[in-house]
């Protein structure tokens, strides 16, 4: 990968909970293991009033706050705060870019921004950074979701960020392609011999994805009752790992190779009926229960208004080429789960004839699971013989080939997922970063979903809390004689 890496970063959001929590501490990392530029400077732009050692004091209680114990250092932490520098801005007032593009100065050697913010000033925001010359050819930008609520806001959207920055220096943020296990689907796939042979309709009876939280609403009430599960986890995260898992293998490990066999893929999704959603989507909204133990309110009464804003979403989908034809793909994210897990799992077909029947022997399918949180591993469920002399007749039994990240690579530093894509931002790589006809490609698929529920009047199911959603999400997979991997 040619590196080019910018000297200055300019942090929009910079006092917000994702800074706080992500963010500063990520910089902090890539700072202390001495992987930012020299000199690279970072300013922080917010609506708040702070000046440079204000903002720095705020900085030091977030990494207080958030940084594992093993990873402070005083040291690192002071040379880190150097780093920082603040200005107040306000995006919906135009006058404010002249004092922002004063401080963070001359940008011939290269500007990164972030850009988390609301996407209703994304415009204002373009347009600001424009007039005063913070869009030129040695300016990238970075943008956090939601980039959108259907592809017509997200066109607009999009529209209104390549006025000032072209496709090639747009990076486009879905954090899951940070994290370490979703890229290591890409090696397991593309890195060992085994697998491609089966890894097709021929080999492969259907694919699960789970995105499951134990959470609630927290502070996001405003954003998730306009979202919705759909929106806030389907139509980036989940169907990014569709496309890892379904994609055809890139001639290249770099940006355009692999974003065109993921764009790829998105044009294959099966566009859904107004006729299919009811028999191929189920929605859900959780209900009073228990999480962990503890007693929990329902989402109305945690929103504290009546909704039908689905928090929980379970699909059956298809991917329609030569490689997946006849193939579901099953896919689910919730609130207020029975746990928290991030899971794909993939179920072989069974062996065309098991010569163990006449034996008694029970053969169940192999499925290999990947596991992206809260631990991280890849196991292969294998059948194998217990031991014993088999007289009464042979007995078999599904066994774990277990891969665990956690342990393998005990001695390598973990990264949480921000470190990779704010480094690559910085740096200039857009391999992990999502492309605008991915995006487009990914809204045309979620918008025939939702047309298909206001088609038939579709409102969420209840469920209760602490389970893992409707019944009917259940009935989904079982009408194919399938069952959720909830192991």
């Amino acid at each position: 990968m040619t590196r080019n890496p910018v000297a200055k970063l300019l942090l929009f959001g910079a006092t917000g909970d994702l800074a706080q929590r992500m963010l500063l501490p990520s910089l902090y990392g890539l700072h202390a293991d001495g992987l930012l530029p020299d000199g690279l400077t970072i300013t922080g732009s917010a609506r708040s009033a702070y000046t440079d050692e204000a903002y720095r004091d705020f900085a030091k209680k977030a990494l207080d706050e958030f940084l594992p114990e093993d990873r402070k250092d005083e040291a690192a932490v002071g040379g880190f705060l150097e780093r920082l520098f603040y200005q107040a801005i306000d995006l919906s007032d135009h006058s404010s870019f002249g004092p922002l593009a004063e401080k963070v100065g001359d940008v011939s050697g290269g500007l990164a921004i972030y850009l988390s913010t609301a996407p209703s000033l994304f415009e204002a925001a373009i347009t600001g950074l424009e007039s005063v010359g913070l869009a030129g050819e040695t300016v990238r930008i970075g943008l956090e979701k939601p980039l959108g609520y259907d592809l017509a806001s997200s066109r607009e959207i999009n529209d209104a960020v390549a006025v000032g920055f072209p496709e090639e220096r747009t990076f486009r943020i879905d954090h899951y392609l940070g994290k370490e296990t979703v890229q290591n689907i890409l090696a397991l796939r593309f890195g060992n011999s085994f697998f491609e042979p089966v890894w097709n309709a021929q080999g492969i009876d259907n694919v699960q994805i789970t995105i499951a939280e134990t959470v609630g609403l927290e502070e996001r009430a405003g954003y998730y009752e306009t979202a919705g599960a759909l929106r806030d986890m389907v139509q980036n995260h989940i169907l990014q790992l569709v496309a890892l898992i379904a994609m055809e293998p890139p001639a290249r490990f770099d940006g355009t190779a692999i974003r065109d066999e993921k764009a790829k893929v998105f044009r294959s999704l099966r566009l859904m009926t107004p006729e299919e959603a009811p028999n191929c989507t189920v929605t859900g909204q959780y209900g009073e229960g228990a999480v962990k133990g503890e007693i929990v309110h329902s989402y109305t009464d945690e929103l504290g208004k009546p909704s039908t804003t689905e928090t929980f979403v379970a699909i059956k989908a298809h991917v329609d080429n030569w490689r997946w034809q006849g193939v579901p793909f099953y896919l689910r994210t919730g609130k207020r789960m029975a746990a928290r897990r991030s899971e794909i799992a993939i179920q072989f077909k069974p062996v065309p004839h098991s010569m163990f029947g006449n034996r008694g022997g029970l053969l169940q399918p192999n499925m290999l699971i990947i596991r992206l949180q809260p631990e991280e591993y890849v196991q292969l469920l294998v059948m194998a013989k217990e031991p014993g002399l088999d007289r009464e007749g042979i007995r078999l039994r599904e066994v774990p080939l277990n891969l665990s990240l956690d342990s393998e690579f005990a001695g390598t530093r973990r990264r949480i997922a921000y470190e990779r894509l704010l480094l690559d931002l910085i740096e200039g790589d857009q391999t992990l970063f999502v492309r605008r006809d991915e995006v487009e490609a990914q809204w045309t698929w979620v918008d025939a979903i939702r047309a298909g529920w206001t088609a038939n009047g579709m409102k969420p199911k209840a469920y209760a809390s602490g389970s893992w959603g409707p019944s009917a999400a259940i009935a989904l997979t079982e009408r194919d004689g399938v069952t959720w991997q909830d192991d």
